[in-house]
């Protein structure tokens, strides 16, 4: 492996010759593109481009979705989405074993790749100090949790994200000795290179994860003491199962970019032998699993979610007969119950009613008569 290859590795998971060294190295290809891989990538994308169109189109479609948390899930989806949609470049370089999209969109892809993953980043953080004020400081903590508020923190996240992954877009190309889009840095190779590596690994995923877990030993220890005093109310309720969402997306997030990035950080020591193959597939293919599985947990953890998703898939629960026909029937029983505290009529008595109204109207029309004829002067 040479030592731009080493330099890189899979530290800013944005090339697919980082992941994939190009066959010119002389050795065999780390992951060759095969029937199992093509399977698997094809896979995960299209479950993730699905499930991920499917989330965001519910939170701006559906008024009841626009939620505070509902807003950092469209965030956190619109990031999944985008590194996503780095498959099919993955996969053309693994086909061609050349970069064949030039110079432009190499920096574009590697930028937008980059800027993704440190979005998902951010985006879980963001999440975690949301629900530590939720659960934590409620009161004083409500103007501040707003859906404007909301939404100009996701702007912030991008805006961020992007000035951290600026030397990837100003040194990204298309190197002509590899014809791979990988990142060229500038003397000292090999210190900038690690500087990078350290740079990402830490603001990327070390040092929110330490921010995370900060957030919810809070909680739990909030959550602990409130439950000895009182018992939950409805809404407490309700917030801890919004936070027990949030924690298991982070938890399957640091579960999948665990390796990732401790990888990175053991190549710096140690380099991974080059024919471990299967090692590179996995770490690559775990972190377009996380972005795929998102919607799949929203599904599964929150009602609101699955009630949306079931509304766009024109899904109807089996039982919803039954509970149309038991509302019906509750209806019905509701409508007699009114009916009974009315006396009961015969139809005698209605005849005698018609009656009574027949000569009130014969008594009204008689004197009308007797008015007009007054007024024009007739006996």
């Amino acid at each position: 492996m040479d030592g731009c290859y080493n330099s890189t590795l899979i530290s800013e998971n944005v090339s697919s010759s980082t992941r994939e060294p190009n066959s010119t190295h002389g050795s065999d290809e780390l992951m060759p593109f095969n029937v199992y891989t093509a399977v698997i990538y094809t896979i995960v994308f299209i479950v993730g481009i699905l499930g991920n169109t499917l989330v965001i189109y519910v939170v701006i479609g559906y008024t009841k979705m626009k939620t505070v948390t509902n807003l950092y899930i469209l965030n956190l989806a619109l990031a999944d989405e985008l590194y996503i949609l780095g498959i099919p470049f993955l996969g053309t370089n693994s086909v061609l074993s050349y970069w064949p999209y030039g110079d432009f969109f190499c920096k574009l892809y590697m930028t937008a790749d980059t800027m993704s993953q440190f979005a998902s980043t951010f985006c879980l953080t963001v999440m975690s100090i949301d629900r530590y004020l939720a659960v934590v400081h409620p009161i004083r903590s409500a103007k501040w949790r707003k859906p404007q508020v909301a939404k100009i923190l996701n702007a912030m996240v991008w805006i961020v994200s992007f000035v951290i992954v600026l030397p990837v877009t100003i040194y990204s190309n298309v190197q002509e000795e590899l014809n791979a889009c990988n990142i060229t840095w500038p003397e000292p190779h090999e210190l900038q290179s690690i500087i990078f590596i350290l740079y990402t690994s830490i603001l990327g995923f070390f040092g929110p994860v330490v921010v995370i877990s900060l957030c919810y030993l809070l909680i739990i220890i909030k959550v602990r003491s409130a439950g000895v005093r009182a018992g939950l109310t409805k809404r407490r309720k309700s917030e801890r199962k919004v936070t027990r969402m949030v924690v298991i997306i982070v938890l399957v997030f640091v579960l999948c970019w665990l390796p990732f990035f401790t990888t990175n950080l053991v190549n710096l020591v140690y380099i991974i032998p080059e024919n471990d193959a299967g090692v590179y597939f996995f770490l690559v293919i775990l972190t377009y699993v996380n972005s795929c599985a998102n919607p799949i947990l929203y599904g599964f953890l929150s009602e609101n979610f699955k009630q949306s998703f079931m509304k766009v898939l024109c899904v109807h629960k089996p039982n919803g007969v039954n509970t149309t026909g038991q509302s019906g029937r509750r209806q019905a029983a509701s409508t007699g119950n009114h009916i009974s505290l009315l006396p009961p009529r015969n139809h005698t008595q209605n005849g005698k009613m018609q009656s009574i109204q027949e000569s009130v109207q014969m008594e009204v029309i008689g004197d009308l008569e007797l008015r007009k004829k007054e007024l024009i002067g007739q006996p």
